[in-house]
């Protein structure tokens, strides 16, 4: 009897994510010889503990293929981490009572480094809990903090997004500096790698020269640093543009921006260090200010995708189906960088034990001796993965996003689930 597969999406969500759906569904559907149905789980993996599923085969070709160009989660995701085997057992009962129930053999999860956590618990339910289910975990964060694969679907768009907005504002604060705004500062996300906060400085070119200042988490902030930073390049071109991570933190290792809270992962809750920045300036040097937080501007913005990046967020979901027809298991297909110029890469396959619970920081060598900018080789590596547009149709001036109909899956299973 053919197996189905599960497929969820976890964590916050991309412009590309959807595309990797895209993949997985079509592929799936060319292998109806092999594969039943696709399942999504409804908000995630807590769609798997409520058996609430979406019945992805009553979606037509056309609307599964509109999914490509389509931002966030089609079917919802969740920040939901499962505990160990030993300590919560009864989640894990219950995946495998709901999977039993629906004939699934197959586990795709998308999404980012927790993810990749509960994926690899989930591929070791056959060795513990004597259950066949193959578990890949497909690739998926904005922070481009996964290990083994060379970059992250999600984050090539989330990059060129910032690096197009920094040299748009950088150009709006240039024409303004002589008697109005001097300082911009736009906050990015990124809580312990300062990949995004990078991209900024991409719209720092030869050809066309703007002040960018750099806070990356990597670096710890020195107010009188950079206070002198700011002051320097505002004496030198009028003005001069700040991007800083949300994640950037004092030299006791406080964040700028922390709020005191979590969130469901046990992550401080961030929010708040452009502010921060930006009146430090203000008391310094009285200079007048703008800031901004791009917070889901910079994930969610499909009509200015990478096309790199929705090739290779398309590719993985692909590679996950193909890897699970294989008979692999606990992996993820991770990207292969095989030339800078032209830019080219492949699919290979990285084993989750080497990927859950590792984040990959920013090299030393991608950012500069002073902490503010980023080296040659950075940008050797970033522009590539900003490169080439991809576009959304368009209808009366708004691009043309689908919804899915995510008709649910008829329950079979009497007792209902309650979440911890």
């Amino acid at each position: 009897m053919r197996k189905n597969i599960f497929y969820a999406q976890s964590g916050g969500v991309t412009s590309v994510i959807n595309a990797s759906a895209c993949g997985v569904i079509e592929t799936a559907r060319k292998n109806r010889d092999k594969i039943g149905k696709v399942f999504a789980g409804r908000n995630g993996i807590i769609g798997a503990l409520t058996e609430d599923l979406i019945d992805t085969s009553k979606d037509s070709a056309s609307a599964i293929a509109a999914l490509r160009h389509t931002p966030s989660g089609a079917f919802g995701s969740c920040r939901y981490k499962l505990g160990n085997i030993e300590d919560n057992k009864v989640e894990f009962e219950r995946l495998i009572e709901v999977f039993k129930a629906h004939n699934i053999g197959y586990f795709l999860y998308n999404g980012g480094g927790d993810s990749a956590d509960t994926c690899l618990k989930v591929s070791q339910l056959s060795a513990s809990m004597g259950f066949p289910i193959q578990a890949i975990h497909i690739p998926k964060t904005v922070d481009n903090d996964l290990p083994i694969t060379d970059n992250c679907p999600g984050f090539g768009s989330v990059a060129k997004y910032i690096a197009v907005s920094t040299l748009e504002a950088s150009l709006d604060v240039a024409s303004m500096a002589r008697t109005s705004t001097k300082v911009f500062v736009l906050e990015v996300m990124g809580r312990h790698a300062g990949w995004i906060a990078a991209a900024g400085a991409l719209a720092d070119t030869e050809e066309q020269p703007v002040p960018v200042i750099v806070l990356f988490p990597e670096v710890k902030f020195d107010p009188k640093r950079f206070l002198a930073e700011v002051k320097k390049k505002v004496e030198k071109f009028g003005y001069v543009s700040v991007v800083v991570s949300e994640g950037v933190r004092h030299e006791d290792g406080r964040f700028l921006a922390e709020a005191g809270s979590t969130d469901a992962f046990g992550h401080s809750q961030l929010g708040g260090a452009a502010p921060v920045v930006a009146n430090m300036v203000k008391q310094e040097h009285g200079y007048k200010y703008h800031w901004a937080v791009a917070d889901y501007l910079q994930r969610a913005a499909r009509h200015v995708a990478s096309k790199s990046d929705v090739e290779q967020a398309y590719a993985v979901g692909k590679a996950a189906v193909t890897m699970a027809l294989a008979g692999k298991n606990a992996v993820m297909p991770a990207i292969k960088r095989t030339s800078n110029s032209p830019y080219r890469w492949k699919i290979e396959e990285a084993k989750l034990s080497k990927v859950a619970n590792v984040e990959k920081m920013m090299p030393k060598s991608f950012i500069t001796k002073d902490g503010f900018g980023i080296t040659k080789k950075c940008r050797q590596y970033l522009e590539p993965l900003i490169k080439g547009e991809d576009y959304p149709p368009y209808k009366n001036g708004l691009p043309r996003y689908v919804r899915l109909k995510n008709i649910a899956v008829t329950k079979k299973l009497n007792n209902e689930f309650t979440l911890k």
